[in-house]
């Protein structure tokens, strides 16, 4: 595959001198920005991750800073998961939606003040939405991209490293539970998250001058933990079932389809742009959704464009995303399947730019 040619149009990081010293191998682009994705080999970066500890660069994670005194209601228009339980110790995962019901991203939000929130985005220009829907609808609550990027630290010896660094108050976070912790004499804000499910620690570095120094600190604190630099890994993520939005997921795909309905709450339905479009999906029953598949086969091209599922000859969905899991000596994949064939057991065949392999809806995913 040919390489990224360097451009202003894809942002470097506050971490990308320490992941070129780790000597990275490739990258996606995320949000504009260089995304690390492997470091050893995708099996080997995989492996690891899920036996020590990694540090990964994910500024590309943006933040959209929503301020003003109705900051919080503004939100509540956006997504139809409600609010109510979002606070200064719990973040909440929040895909939001358009008029039809289609997702626009599925970021993390935080409450970082009273009257201040940070929408931690994916793949795709969420700001601008934020931005117009407020200006339209009379809020004067001002959006803007603060200098914060996130560094994720993932793995079963997460909090082992976290607890050197932060001190052992760090480990006391619950799931998606957030606090402010010291690292010399800046605080930092740190949640219990993170894109894997190995475990660990996103930590929202405000300041770009704090970013190489506390990536020195964590690796240095965790030479005898087998620390890495690393990144998001395919392989585990699909394993895992968490979904990439660009590839699993568009504006075309409602948060139903996408497997999200326990993100979609009644009270938020009433209130949330698109909110009508769902309650008529959830009424009638959605035609299409995501499954894990299984494809039978020993390697598997980059899945670098959407791969057709077969039943005999007629096309009933496509995959998004697939790689080769070691671990489960199968292709492990994402798809999404028509209503017709989205049962369990249920035996499909998937169209890859290498040739056709059998494939298998499975019931959950590998992990």
């Amino acid at each position: 595959m040919a390489l990224i040619a360097p451009s202003n149009r894809v942002r470097r990081t506050v971490f990308s001198e320490g992941v070129e010293a780790a000597g990275v191998k490739a990258y996606s682009v995320y949000n504009r920005m260089l995304l690390p994705s492997v470091f050893h080999s995708m099996e080997e970066d995989c492996r690891h991750l899920k036996s020590a500890v990694q540090v990964w660069d994910v500024a590309c994670e943006r933040q959209v800073q929503v301020a003003g005194p109705e900051a919080k209601r503004l939100l509540q228009f956006l997504t139809p998961r409600d609010l109510s339980r979002l606070g200064p110790e719990r973040c909440l995962y929040a895909p939001m939606t358009d008029q039809f019901g289609g997702l626009l991203n599925d970021p993390v939000i935080l409450q970082v003040e009273e009257d201040c929130f940070w929408v931690s985005i994916a793949d795709s220009d969420l700001r601008f939405w934020i931005q117009a829907f407020a200006a339209c609808n009379g809020f004067e609550e001002v959006v803007t991209e603060p200098d914060v990027s996130p560094l994720a630290v993932q793995g079963p010896k997460a909090e082992a490293l976290m607890a050197r660094v932060f001190g052992d108050a760090v480990t006391g976070l619950k799931f998606f539970g957030v606090g402010r912790f010291s690292f010399g004499v800046h605080s930092m804000l740190i949640a219990r998250s993170g894109y894997s499910k190995q475990g660990g620690f996103e930590i929202y570095v405000e300041g770009s001058a704090y970013a190489m120094p506390l990536w020195n600190a964590l690796l240095e604190a965790g030479r005898d933990l087998d620390v890495r630099v690393g990144g998001p890994n395919t392989i585990e993520r699909i394993e895992a079932g968490l979904l990439s939005y660009g590839n699993d997921m568009t504006q075309d795909t409602s948060p139903l389809e996408a497997g999200l309905g326990r993100f979609v709450d009644d009270a938020a339905l009433e209130v949330c742009f698109g909110g009508r479009a769902l309650m008529e999906e959830r009424a009638a029953g959605s035609v299409r959704a995501l499954r894990p598949i299984a494809i039978a086969a020993d390697a598997l091209p980059p899945c670098d464009r959407p791969w057709l599922l077969l039943a005999g000859a007629e096309p009933v969905g496509q995959v998004g995303s697939a790689a080769y899991s070691p671990d489960f000596g199968e292709g492990v994949a994402i798809g999404m399947v028509a209503a017709s064939h989205w049962d369990a057991g249920t035996e499909l065949s998937v169209e890859t730019q290498d040739g056709t392999y059998p494939a298998r809806v499975r019931a959950e995913f590998w992990i």
